[in-house]
């Protein structure tokens, strides 16, 4: 069961990861607790059939342990899921296993020189290896580790699914399969997994007889030693008295047709819940010669998950324009659906500290909206705990940091952005990292000094050649012919839009000389947002951008008179 989930990708996942610089006693205890952990998983899991912990959540962290065992003890054995040890019943033929591909290409790579290959939906249960003697159900074993199972017989008998007696009456015939939870139109692409597995696993570990066995379903996806073609195998499947399995049973020459089926099994009802499609060949080996981990017959490509973990790198605090702190997480970077993600934004200082994150703890993360990523939980916290020193809000408002200062250079760096973006200025190819660079040069000393720079010191303060130095400098020196309203915006005067689309102001005078009822009586501004219009326009480090910018659209200079304090100030 949880087994076979744990081989996706350990390698390739270490090999991209850091190791942590611990002391040995640090490790101790980190690895320690980790392992204590996934010891009580296991034992809810394999003991008393309870799911206590996402799969996702569970093989993020295995896979965490062991490459904490690789970096700090590489010569011992990697630890694997605590299996239980009533699974003492040998089967017949060994269940192999699947190897899961990453992509459409690992498809087809593997699928290159393999012929009378089909596709299956990868049905999200429990397996299990059924035994007939003499055309009767003689056993029903557990997967277990592979080789040794759990004695599930006699709750087979209680699973109308499965078969008393079969019309085979000589000998002994052995099948694989798959008991999942029966669904009604199930969407995987919109339902998810819906805990089946762990539904389907509880109800057969229960020491008690529960109703769900009666909705449990079976998915034969091996007869060992059946005949030799696919199509006579299915005919006896069915024959059998099993579950036709033809129509999730279909013939495929390339990964473009493996990809259709996996799409189309993905978002169309089905009668039980999927976590991906297996490409399936034929096996070339006798029941007997079969062993865990070792088929080569059969891969498994899985849908993308809903939800993946990574590992905090380092915790960062933003500073946006108007002042508001928001943290940001560095993640090693991971594969979300089509996306790769490397940070996720967790909101304000106060979330941060409700959700108690460390460099080294262990995040889930899951797409919402238009893909962005979100942080849905955290699933591990290290043991010793390094919290960083965020900025001290009280610093920072709407009102500071209108020059690069000490402890300014965040905050002006987003007054920066949000002035040449696309709702102020709307500059070209002039993003964050010009900015950045325009400010490490010291080639600006305000929010508005790029007005002045020449093309020469444009082009050797960002690193850019002549010919882009030449496009920038040029939409600098077009900014002065834009829209009066871009630039209210672009100095971030706090007027919503909806109250600057029915101003028809076009100058700076008549917009100084409001007064905070006059602002309050336009659409979307409430008293408090009046008097914060009125501050905002009224403070001397605002008034001289403004100043300034009236020098340069009069043909003067626009650098602005007698400089900006650019401090931080209080509430």
């Amino acid at each position: 069961m949880r087994y076979l989930l744990l081989a996706i990708g350990l390698w390739g996942a270490f090999s991209h990861a850091q190791c942590p610089v611990w002391t040995p006693a640090r490790q101790s205890v980190e690895m320690a607790a980790l392992e204590k952990q996934l010891r009580q998983w296991d034992d809810a899991y394999y003991r008393q059939g309870a799911g206590l912990v996402t799969d996702e959540r569970y093989d993020a962290l295995q896979s965490r342990l062991q490459n904490w065992q690789r970096c700090f003890h590489p010569d011992s054995d990697l630890r694997q899921p605590q299996l239980s040890t009533n699974g003492k019943i040998l089967h017949p033929i060994a269940h192999v296993g699947v190897k899961k591909l990453r992509d459409k290409q690992d498809v087809a790579d593997w699928m290159e020189n393999r012929r009378d290959l089909w596709v299956q939906p990868k049905i999200d249960g429990v397996a299990v290896t059924l035994v007939y003697q003499d055309g009767r159900l003689q056993q029903a074993i557990s997967r277990g580790d592979g080789l040794r199972g759990e004695d599930w017989t006699e709750k087979a008998r209680r699973i109308p699914a499965i078969p008393q007696s079969i019309p085979f009456r000589e000998g002994q015939a052995v099948f694989q399969g798959e008991l999942y939870l029966m669904m009604n139109g199930h969407r995987q692409a919109q339902h998810g997994g819906k805990n089946a597995r762990s539904k389907v696993a509880g109800a057969l570990m229960a020491k008690q007889h529960t109703d769900v066995l009666g909705n449990l379903g079976l998915f034969i996806w091996a007869w060992p030693d059946g005949p030799p073609t696919l199509a006579q195998r299915l005919t006896g499947i069915r024959d059998a008295g099993f579950t036709d399995i033809s129509p999730w049973t279909r013939p495929v020459q390339d990964a473009g047709a493996v990809q259709k089926w996996r799409k189309r099994w993905y978002e169309t009802p089905l009668p039980f819940v999927t976590d991906g499609v297996v490409v399936h060949s034929a096996p070339g080996l006798q029941g007997r010669q079969w062993m865990p981990d070792l088929g080569n017959w059969a891969v498994a490509w899985k849908y993308p998950p809903p939800q993946v973990s990574s590992e905090v790198r380092e915790v960062i605090f933003t500073i946006g324009r108007s002042g508001k702190i928001s943290v940001v997480l560095d993640l090693e970077p991971v594969q979300l659906d089509d996306k790769r993600v490397s940070r996720v934004s967790i909101g304000s200082l106060d979330r941060w500290r409700e959700k108690d994150i460390v460099p080294g703890d262990q995040v889930s993360i899951s797409l919402a909206g238009q893909g962005i990523p979100r942080l849905d939980e955290v699933s591990w916290r290290v043991a010793e705990r390094h919290y960083p020193h965020p900025p001290d809000r009280r610093q920072y408002t709407m009102l500071s940091c209108f020059q690069p200062v000490e402890g300014c250079k965040a905050q002006f760096l987003s007054r920066l952005e949000w002035l040449g973006g696309k709702q102020a200025l709307n500059f070209t190819g002039i993003g964050r990292r010009s900015w950045q660079r325009l400010i490490q040069a010291g080639s600006l000393d305000h929010l508005f000094s790029w007005m002045a720079l020449s093309e020469e010191r444009l082009q050797a303060a960002i690193g850019v050649n002549r010919h882009v130095a030449h496009l920038f400098w040029q939409q600098f020196q077009l900014s002065h012919r834009q829209p009066f309203k871009r630039w209210v915006r672009a100095l971030g005067v706090p007027i919503p839009e909806s109250a600057l689309g029915t101003l028809t102001d076009d100058s700076w005078e008549p917009l100084l000389t409001r007064t905070t009822e006059q602002w309050q009586q336009l659409p979307g501004v409430g008293k408090k947002l009046a008097r914060q219009i009125s501050l905002f326009l009224n403070h001397p480090d605002v008034l001289k951008l403004i100043a300034g910018l009236r020098e340069s659209v009069n043909g003067s200079s626009p650098s602005v008179p007698g400089g900006i304090s650019g401090h931080r100030v209080d509430n």
